[in-house]
């Protein structure tokens, strides 16, 4: 069904439309590492708070308090449907069936619940935080983040008459076609929806996914919404994050602990997961420290995302580690995921995914023709390497407003770990601009793990 987004944008008169429409409605690594806390932590306490990198947008002066309440409240009453967990418990992912625990399934289905939060404004800024058990808390990340996106999305549609929204919708489809056309035929391409959380919209989110599918085939890998993967029967794609290993070095309690707790991390995480769930991400204290000390051991995982870091420099840091272990990247899984756009994304698969020729350079690829150019590329991966393309695909409504002005665009907003059984939590990141935590904590950190391999580079998405 091709939605009418002018037209429903323009006639919406519903007292409430809720933005989270099922548990689901959230990345698939949410639950993955829901059930990972669940089995490890289940007593922890954490905390997790909003934080607006893009600081110049008064979120609190453009959303309305109050309907971000109901959205929350609303959220929190709502449960996992019997269908729901049977897609859990049934489904294969990642070529696996029941990697979800029944037990898992059962605490989900009679116990689970969203936690109370504490919600006020202060200088024109948005103040949100959850509080209680870990496995109360954690899933509040993603909704929370769609929650406000979408209610910054139609505070802004307000603004637009019904020719406006026309020409709102209009442009920004003829953009994500564009798009489209570009990846379309390129060899071995392999994309995944990572937009969840920085979406303009649910519908729109649902809109670019099926226009994933249809126009760039076996290209679309899948999606990281777990509820978009269960009502279009896509691969649901995910599988650890940040917090993890941030909550395992703040329950540290020396600089040794502290060190080796990102391992240590490793080990619990395998005790649960196989195959291509052990996806790296070491860029949470600095992949170039985490990858100098890691046990030889951890080479035996299936492969790295890139979050943070400029992605050729960390896919062949990468490569050269897996060479030095005595590792075939070429088995390896290479997903890089910060701020992608479609000339990243191309510049990358050519790079990684094939050899260069007679002087091209990875700037050289704008569609599939550049990749069937002999003369400058041939297909011999380097490594497996996937894109997660996440707010702009799903969020792509730059100088698409009629009316002018910068309210469509995506802002930098994050919802993180701040504390973990009363401990600070941190985050260094591979880039200065992203770092997390307080300030004494934060450097405390940076003695023990270093600063090797950190840039400070703007933060675009």
């Amino acid at each position: 069904m091709i939605i009418n987004f002018a037209r429903r944008a323009h006639d919406h008169n519903w007292e409430l439309d809720p933005i989270t429409r099922s548990l689901l409605d959230t990345d698939f690594y949410k639950l993955l590492m829901l059930q990972f806390i669940w089995k490890n932590f289940p007593d922890t306490k954490a905390t997790f708070s909003l934080i607006n990198r893009t600081s110049h947008v008064r979120l609190g002066e453009v959303i309305d308090v109050e309907q971000l309440r109901e959205q929350l409240e609303h959220t929190r009453t709502i449960g996992f449907k019997r269908s729901e967990l049977i897609w859990l418990a049934g489904n294969s992912f990642y070529g696996r069936r029941g990697i979800f625990e029944s037990a898992f399934l059962d605490w989900l289905q009679n116990d689970f619940s969203l936690s109370d939060y504490e919600l006020t404004v202060e200088d024109g800024q948005i103040n949100l935080s959850f509080r209680g058990l870990w496995s109360a808390t954690s899933m509040w990340e993603i909704y929370a983040l769609s929650i406000i996106g979408e209610l910054k999305t139609r505070a802004a549609l307000k603004q637009l008459g019904e020719l406006e929204l026309d020409i709102l919708y209009a442009r920004a489809k003829s953009r994500l076609w564009e798009k489209m056309e570009r990846l379309r035929g390129v060899p071995n391409l392999s994309i995944s929806d990572f937009g969840t959380r920085r979406r303009h919209s649910f519908l729109w989110h649902e809109y670019v996914v099926n226009a994933m599918r249809d126009a760039i085939g076996p290209g679309f890998a899948g999606t990281s919404n777990a509820f978009l993967s269960y009502k279009h029967d896509l691969e649901a794609i995910g599988t650890n994050g940040h917090e993890l290993p941030m909550a395992m070095a703040a329950l540290s309690n020396n600089e040794e602990e502290l060190r080796t707790a990102q391992y240590r991390l490793l080990e619990l995480w395998q005790q649960s997961y196989q195959g291509e769930l052990l996806i790296l991400l070491p860029d949470t204290f600095g992949t170039t420290q985490f990858l100098r000390d890691a046990p030889g051991w951890v080479a035996n995982w299936t492969g790295q995302r890139i979050d943070s870091k400029d992605a050729y420099l960390a896919g062949d840091e990468y490569i050269a580690w897996l060479e030095r272990h005595y590792r075939d990247p070429r088995r390896k899984r290479l997903i890089a995921s910060d701020a992608l756009d479609v000339e990243q994304i191309l510049g990358l698969h050519a790079y990684f995914s094939g050899r260069l020729r007679n002087g091209a350079t990875p700037d050289d690829f704008h569609c599939a023709a550049d990749f069937n150019d002999c003369e400058r590329w041939v297909p011999e991966r380097r490594i497996r390497f996937s894109a997660g393309w996440g707010t702009l695909l799903t969020n792509d409504f730059r100088n698409c407003n009629p009316q002018g002005g910068e309210s469509f665009n995506p802002v930098s907003l994050v919802c993180k770990l701040t504390e973990i059984e009363g401990r600070p939590a941190v985050k260094l990141s591979d880039n200065y601009a992203k770092a997390l935590g307080e300030p004494t904590e934060t450097e405390r950190y940076r003695r023990v793990f270093g600063v090797a391999g950190l840039a400070d580079v703007p933060v675009l998405t």
